[in-house]
């Protein structure tokens, strides 16, 4: 990583309110350069608090974009960090309102040419796209970072049709803790504790909403670009990594959108932007090729954008299983359409007698995150266990074979309940039995004949089910095998249906693997410079004022944990997200958050399938004598009807209790 100190230009930062139609002011942070020509504006809109949890990323970028002529601006939504106003659900129509009057805000700043880009990854990257299928009119470019076009099957919340338990319901408890922290007096001033008070009077957990819509209904395609990708008249710079849950959005942007305004980019990163050298690597130069779509979108200049392949992938060799790799070997691609013309569909027919397909409940504890950050445990270990819960089927790889896109499998199936799933794992078996997680995929059975309805099964039918597995770039040695392994759980990504324990039959006569195999070629010819970031901010981690570290509690704990009790057949399954632990900032404010996930369920019974997260944050100013603690817990359980959600917020200024509240609610399961 080379830092960069000298720019073309000097810079200048300022923290301004930006005032919305209703009065509501939204905290933002400007850098400028230093000129008195205007110009174009880059905004960066997120409920991340940029005076503390996102300052260290933002200090790397939006000064470098300054430094190269650009106005550079981080805004909190509406309800979060400094900003005003109530917070609501995600990507809500207030927050995509908002976010058209800052775009319209900052065009009309005598500073700005009038032309605006928008930037992100995750959430500033799913808001990017919904605010540019809003189509203001100043918005002529975006680059969007492993975001979704589609928030039902592409997001946190389902999978397949199946409630991903291992998200929907830790980013729904992570929310419920980020939500509830109060905003800094040093940027508010007195009146910090009055807005405090009012947005913690409005707080209701978010995984109210996303249980009781279990269908793809109206709720989820509110902000699903993919409902009309013809809305989009910005330019798109779409960019995702193979080890990141959203990475299909990437295939299907390039598809859908016009060739001559959008470009993709997946490389083998995680859920990063890729200039920062987290694993999985090689980092590349992003901000120079942000760089490049700008000048050429919003300043007119020929940087030779329009001329780059379509598709830029990474196709990474084989490589034994681990859950973290500083750098993954392989090599760059260049698609010039998407389908590809250098892809062609390879099919392997499954075979061999009819199998009774029944996997033990913990099948899955092997998954890995389901967001991997680049932190040590974060990829899954070698697939053998789970492998072996499974059904295998293997395929001989006689010369290299190269995969690029989605795989899809088409499933012969016999079921005697009305509901359950299935999952599809391809691994890459290496000739000593090392099994490498390739990519995977989930039905939920409900859901085969769309995810907009459930429709049972008929106990005792047999019919052909097809569905995707995430899209991959991947290279099968000779000599090794091509594993595809099916199961009826997986957990803790899926949340088992009341019958799953009964598992299907799998009738390998009209079953297949399709495998969209790329030619070989010797070099693309596709390079990228070296990355590059701005000055660091200067944030020290570690121990805060008074000694309080969660690592100074105890022995600082396993990122993942699995235990086993043989006794009562149960597995446990702990998370910790490694989010940050304590940070000191050069402003004096001492942050210290603490978090941990846990997943438990009986191996016998998918009805014990229950979760809970807790989490405690702290926001302390000595100088000030500003002390806060923000302290969350929230539960999930099941039984054959009803999902139980249980959550608990606890606020804390100094030595009192200010707020206090617990929600218990039954949800139906209509189709999860």
């Amino acid at each position: 990583m080379r830092i960069r100190t000298s720019f073309p230009h000097e810079t200048t930062h300022e923290d301004l309110r930006i005032p919305m139609p209703d009065g509501t002011r939204l905290y933002a942070r400007v850098w400028r350069p230093v000129t008195d020509e205007p110009v174009p504006a880059l905004l960066e809109y997120l409920p991340y608090r940029l005076t503390d949890w996102t300052a260290p990323r933002d200090a790397q970028r939006h000064p470098w974009y300054a430094g190269h002529g650009y106005a550079s601006v981080r805004v909190d939504v509406r309800g979060h960090g400094n900003s005003e106003g109530a917070p609501g659900d995600e990507y809500d129509a207030q927050e995509l309102a908002d976010g058209v009057e800052v775009v319209n805000w900052l065009a009309a700043q005598p500073w700005c040419t009038g032309r605006v880009g928008m930037f992100g990854i995750s959430w500033g990257g799913f808001n990017s796209l919904q605010i540019a299928a809003l189509a203001p009119e100043p918005l002529k470019a975006i680059v969007t970072v492993c975001s979704t076009d589609d928030r039902y099957d592409n997001d946190v919340h389902y999978m397949g049709g199946s409630a991903l338990a291992v998200d929907l319901h830790a980013w729904a408890a992570t929310m419920l803790a980020f939500v509830a922290r109060p905003p800094d007096p040093e940027y508010t001033g007195l009146i910090w504790r009055d807005l405090w008070l009012k947005r913690l009077e409005r707080i209701d957990p978010f995984i109210h909403t996303w249980l009781t819509h279990q269908l793809r209904d109206d709720y989820w395609k509110h902000g699903s670009v993919c409902e009309d990708y013809g809305a989009i008249s910005a330019a798109v710079l779409a960019v995702g990594g193979w080890h990141d849950p959203y990475r299909d959005t990437v295939l299907r942007l390039v598809q859908h959108l016009p060739p001559d305004r959008v470009r993709g980019l997946i490389g083998p990163w995680s859920h990063q932007y890729p200039d920062r050298g987290l694993p999985p690597g090689p980092a590349i130069g992003f901000l120079q090729e942000t760089l490049r779509w700008w000048d050429h979108w919003l300043k007119g200049e020929d940087t030779g954008v329009t001329t780059d392949p379509l598709l830029r992938a990474y196709v990474s060799d084989s490589h034994p299983p681990a859950t973290v790799y500083d750098t993954l070997p392989g090599r760059w691609v260049g698609e010039p359409a998407w389908p590809s013309p250098h892809v062609k569909t390879t099919t392997y027919g499954l075979r061999g007698a009819p199998v009774i397909v029944r996997s033990p409940m913990h099948t899955g504890v092997d998954a890995g995150r389901f967001f991997p950050f680049g932190n040590d445990a974060d990829l899954p270990p070698d697939q053998r266990d789970e492998d072996a819960r499974s059904a295998c089927f293997e395929f001989e790889v006689p010369a290299e074979t190269w995969v690029l896109g989605r795989p899809r499998v088409r499933l012969r199936l016999t079921c005697d309940v009305p509901r359950g799933q299935v999952v599809a794992r391809l691994c890459d078996v290496a000739p000593d039995g090392a099994s490498t997680l390739v990519t995977r995929g989930a039905l939920n059975l409900s859901a085969r004949h769309g995810r907009d309805r459930a429709v049972p099964w008929t106990p005792g039918a047999t019919e052909d089910v097809t569905f995707e597995l995430n899209g991959i770039g991947h290279a099968f040695p000779p000599g090794h095998r091509i594993r595809l392994a099916v199961s009826s759980a997986y957990w803790p990504w899926i949340w088992p249906q009341p019958e799953s324990a009964a598992g299907f039959t799998l009738d390998p006569e009209g079953s297949a693997l399709e495998l969209p195999v790329r030619e070989r070629e010797l070099s693309s010819g596709i390079q990228f410079e070296e990355p590059e970031e701005a000055a660091p901010l200067g944030v020290t981690r570690g121990v805060a004022a008074n000694g309080w570290s969660p690592a100074t509690l105890d022995e600082p704990r396993p990122e993942r944990l699995v235990v086993r009790d043989v006794a009562k057949g149960e597995w446990r399954l702990e998370v910790d997200p490694r989010y940050g632990g304590t940070r000191v900032y050069p402003d004096g404010l001492e942050f210290t958050e603490d978090a941990l996930e846990t997943y438990t369920i009986d191996e016998s019974d998918p009805l014990s399938a229950r979760t809970r997260s807790d989490w405690s944050i702290r926001l302390h100013r000595p100088e000030l004598g500003w002390d806060t603690t923000v302290r969350t817990r929230s539960e999930i359980t099941c039984d054959e009807t009803d999902f139980i959600s249980s959550n608990e917020v606890i606020c804390i200024e100094g030595e009192e209790v200010i707020f206090h509240r617990t929600w218990e609610k039954r949800i139906p399961r209509t189709a999860s």
